[in-house]
């Protein structure tokens, strides 16, 4: 018997995952699915679509997993757009003139650009931003223009202008109302988002209304608005909202609103009954959804219509929590506080440029609103406690106020929730949808991920997600593990204390009487951290080089062409004028872009593995040291002139500062450190927002711990006054040594702090006051580590051996052609791809059926290099261990163009041995190339034989052809 024709026009996100949900109830083997794609591409992430100007590549960005299609039955036509509906024959007819009979039909066709009625809005170089497609134009466009103008300053205008930034763009907004995201934000929120843009150099014009576009006199075009002023720009971006894509409905005369969008009920359906609509295109109850999680649920909802299930689709939380142009924006609910009665709170943090407002109900008792700018971590409390009427506490302002130390947490946490309540808004995975999967045995993440696909669509439900799972543990009975890893059934504390205690000097050491297995991209790291805590020693020692990533395995900054960034300590930031001229030589002599940092020193970028050790011979010649910028380590000392030179300083807090570097540099802890010491109250130095701050006071020194700005500012508290130098750096030691001690993996200053049962006080009772009565014993660690310092590149430089640690190539002297520089502003940056040389997308293979390519004594045990196999790169990995003892992959890591695959970290999941990979962490296994993170993910393997301790690879990989057996080699 023929199947019923299932038609689907349109193949976005919400296109596709209604695609999923039809396979899920196997409703793919009752209807013969036929999906109609506009786009060249099939469905790619729209969400996370500026990713690609920041090095993604667009098949990364693919929703389509491998055989998708072929496995479902399910018939894709990319490119083929459909013109006409025919409501009473039921048939689509494209633009080819080809009919497709249809007996249900669903609407995904999505929205378009909106592009205001200017005249001149269709000159050249005017574009939209949209589709992939826009984003190659946009790309094009840019390599010739030095301006671009984005005209729209709601969601999509900042996503816009962020992709103009990450091109290199001097870059501009013009917005018609106002203020920024007027839709979203409140004034106080949106005047906090403008200020922290235009601090990234984004200058944002309000208030502009643009009535034509005409030829510029220094840029291709020039904006006339209506107050008289003017701007130019040789690029120019409309991103001022979207429209719904109705015209097929229109002509078939369904039933559209009066501004637009497809007309449907409850069951999503049209004023057709053979007819549904879902995503950006359909109006329900006078509203369109321009996000992706109400789309997803209008999906849900026909989907389960189509497997005889009623779900009417009820409307969706438009809430949402994003970050714009790196600034942290969420809004909720009434955040413009239009509810009658309503009161409001407001908090602000000038400084940090944070500001925080929630809005809640007449009687105090419910929440209604919120707007979140600079800090959004309290996002998913707020939003569980907004969606599901919890109380709130008897001062509803304590929900955006710091916590103090020793406060209670915010909110009534998890337990609080009832069953219903939504944790991820873009499965419609509810916290009794996570209870029954954690009752089925599901006990990690991942595995609740797998089950329910809670956290697989935008991820910021993740925290929340994660809480919850815990606490449905807990519920059972089951102990939370804080295990390390499948290798270590230890905390990172714990660890720390077996390797101080029984003295242990290696990972092997560790893994054997401690561990299981051979390590991972956790365990490794961490572990090398903690003996170069406890001892010090070279990180490129046999035993320790298979630890490090890619970082400290190279003693610098991998970029993500493969390339590495150069920072020289400059103690202080105080140079004399010979430093200077010094770095700038290095920087003419190996073309190197240079940038001043935000911790005082100078960043040198673009090095290749090959060139660091002849960077650094001249750098240290020149008195130099290793300025760690590369490690979990001391980072900088930043300061003021102080009283030396300063007339409001009343300490020499420079040298303060140089005395500070010089004693804690190259110390190794759970996450970078920062310090700064300020001459004076005036805080030029900005210590309150360090890790470690000294602010001069005329008697002494008073100390500040704990705060540090990046995405979660923090500020320090003081945890003592008056110190005189002795006391302070005896203070700093303690407090230092009992971080290292026992904070968490990755774990900053402040969340230790925060996370800390007692709080500050219970800190100053242990350092302050000796509670513990550790005190000595942490300075005389502190001085174990201060004794044992090295700089690591004056180390390798003296060792010939160490040296080849830094060869491009096992077997070749030529530098690797995919890095590629094309001048701006007077120096280099990495080429786009559209900038370099066309290649052939197969390199040839080597002649030789077998190539000899080296010795496997020259390849560090448990660790990887590059070679050459005729044009191509592979990598090589050395598991002695293991019975094939080498292993041959392709160099190039996946979603990048860099080649660095051989610069990974190996270690074991389950027994089987894995690379992960240097730049996005990706997990390979050795055998075959398969991801373990994503099955349909794989780079190619090569056969390899090794004879009389010599590599041999042969010239085609795994996946083409069945090997001969290698002869002896002449």
């Amino acid at each position: 018997m023929k199947k019923p024709v299932l038609a689907v026009i349109g193949h976005g996100m919400v296109s596709h995952y209604f695609l999923q949900q039809l396979v899920e109830r196997e409703l793919h083997q009752h209807y013969d699915i036929v999906v109609f794609g506009e786009e060249r591409l099939p469905a790619y992430d729209r969400v996370h679509l500026s990713e690609y100007f920041a090095g993604r590549s667009a098949e990364s960005l693919s929703l389509v997993s491998d055989g998708f299609f072929a496995d479902s039955g399910i018939t894709l036509r990319s490119g083929c757009k459909i013109v006409a509906i025919d409501r009473e024959r039921r048939c689509l007819r494209d633009e080819q003139g080809a009919e497709t009979h249809y007996d249900t039909l669903v609407l995904a066709t999505g929205s378009y650009a909106f592009v205001p009625p200017i005249s001149g809005n269709n000159r050249p170089g005017c574009l939209v931003y949209r589709t992939l497609d826009d984003l190659d134009a946009i790309a094009a466009q840019a390599k010739n223009a030095k301006r671009g103008v984005v005209i729209g300053g709601g969601l999509l205008g900042l996503e816009a202008a962020n992709a103009l930034r990450q091109l290199g763009l001097e870059t501009h907004v013009v917005e018609f109302a106002p203020r920024l995201m007027a839709v979203q934000l409140d004034e106080g929120g949106a005047m906090m988002l403008q200020r922290k843009i235009e601090a990234l150099g984004v200058q944002v014009h309000t208030r502009k209304e643009t009535r034509e576009i005409v030829d510029g006199e220094q840029a291709l075009h020039r904006l006339c608005f209506a107050d008289g002023s003017w701007l130019e720009t040789d690029l120019l971006l409309f991103s001022a909202g979207i429209r719904p894509r109705d015209e097929l409905a229109e002509s078939a005369q369904l039933q559209k609103g009066p501004r637009g969008g497809i007309v449907i009920d409850d069951q999503c359906r049209t004023s057709d009954e053979a007819i549904f609509a879902i995503g950006e295109c359909a109006l329900w109850n006078g509203q369109i959804f321009g996000l992706v999680a109400p789309g997803y649920q209008m999906a849900r909802s026909v989907a389960d219509t189509l497997a005889a299930r009623d779900t009417p689709f009820t409307g969706a939380d438009m809430s949402t929590k994003l970050k714009l142009l790196g600034v942290e924006v969420a809004s909720l609910g009434d955040a413009h506080g239009r509810t009658e009665g309503c009161q409001s709170y407001q908090w602000t943090d000038g400084p940090r440029e944070i500001y925080k407002k929630i809005v809640v109900s007449a009687d105090g008792k419910r929440l209604l609103g919120a707007v979140l700018i600079g800090d959004s971590a309290d996002y998913s409390m707020l939003l569980q406690m907004m969606l599901n009427g919890m109380a709130l506490p008897a001062q509803p302002e304590t929900l955006i106020l710091p916590a103090r130390s020793g406060d209670a947490p915010k909110g009534l946490g998890v337990a609080a929730l009832a069953a219903s309540a939504q944790i991820c808004s873009c499965h419609n995975v509810s916290k009794g949808d996570i209870a029954a999967a954690v009752a089925s045995g599901c006990s990690e993440l991942g595995a609740i991920k797998s089950c329910t696909k809670a956290g697989t669509g935008c991820g910021g439900c993740v925290p929340l997600l994660k809480q919850v799972m815990e606490h449905e543990l807990q519920q059972l009975g089951v102990e939370v593990k804080k295990d390390l890893c499948e290798h270590f059934a230890w905390s990172r504390q714990e660890l720390y204390h077996l390797i101080r205690l029984h003295e242990i000097r290696s990972f092997d050491e560790l893994i054997s009487r401690f561990g299981k297995g051979h390590g991972c991209e956790v365990c490794k790291p961490l572990v090398g951290s903690l003996l170069a805590s406890c001892w010090n020693d070279y990180l490129l020692k046999p035993q320790h080089l298979p630890l490090q990533d890619t970082n400290d395995r190279f003693f610098a900054n991998i970029q993500k062409d493969g390339t590495y960034s150069v920072v020289p300590r400059i103690p202080a930031g105080e140079i004399t004028p010979q430093g200077l001229i010094a770095i700038g030589e290095v920087a003419q002599r190996y073309n190197l872009y240079t940038k001043i940092t935000g911790g005082q020193r100078v960043d040198l970028f673009g090095a290749r593995l090959e060139q660091l050790p002849a960077i650094w011979e001249r750098l240290i010649a020149a008195g130099f040291e290793t300025g760690h910028a590369y490690g979990k380590s001391l980072r900088t000392v930043k300061s003021c002139v102080g009283s030396t030179w300063c007339r409001y300083g009343v300490q020499d807090s420079t040298g303060m500062a140089i005395t500070l570097e010089n004693r804690y540099k190259g110390l190794r802890s759970p996450h970078k450190i920062k310090m700064a010491v300020s001459g004076c109250t005036r805080e030029c130095a900005e210590a309150q927002g360090k890790d470690i701050g000294v602010i001069a006071t005329d008697k002494g020194w008073n100390l500040y711990v704990c705060g540090n700005g990046g995405m979660k500012p923090r500020h320090a508290d003081l945890f003592a006054s008056d110190l005189d130098s002795e006391a302070l750096i005896r203070t700093i030691d303690r407090v230092l040594m009992f971080y290292i001690r026992t904070a968490d993996r990755l774990q900053r200053t402040s969340t230790w702090l925060d996370n800390m049962e007692g709080g500050l006080a219970y800190l100053q009772q242990v350092i302050l006051h000796d509670s513990l009565e550790i005190g000595a014993e942490l300075e005389r660690e502190m001085q174990q580590v201060v004794d044992a310092y090295q700089c690591e590149w004056k180390t390798t430089l003296d060792s010939a051996e160490n040296r080849l640690l830094f060869r491009g190539f096992l077997n070749s002297d030529r530098p690797d052609e995919a890095v590629v520089m094309v001048p701006e502003r007077g120096q280099i940056r990495p080429a786009r791809n559209e900038e370099k040389t066309a290649q052939a997308t197969t390199l040839p293979l080597a002649e030789a059926e077998w190539v000899h390519v080296g010795a496997v004594a020259d390849i560090p045990a448990n660790s990887g290099v590059a070679a050459r196999l005729g044009q191509q790169q592979i990598a090589l990995f050395h598991l002695p261990a293991s019975e094939a003892q080498i292993f041959a992959l392709d160099n190039r890591e996946p979603g990048s163009e860099a080649n660095v695959l051989a610069r990974g970290l190996v270690g074991d999941k389950e027994g089987e041995p894995m690379v992960i990979s240097p730049l996005y962490k990706q997990r390979f296994r050795l055998c075959d190339g398969v991801s373990l993170d994503d099955a349909t993910l794989r780079v190619r393997v090569w056969p390899v034989n090794i004879i009389d301790g010599h590599i041999w690879v042969h010239h085609q990989p795994l996946s083409t052809s069945t090997f001969p057996a290698i002869a002896e080699a002449s």
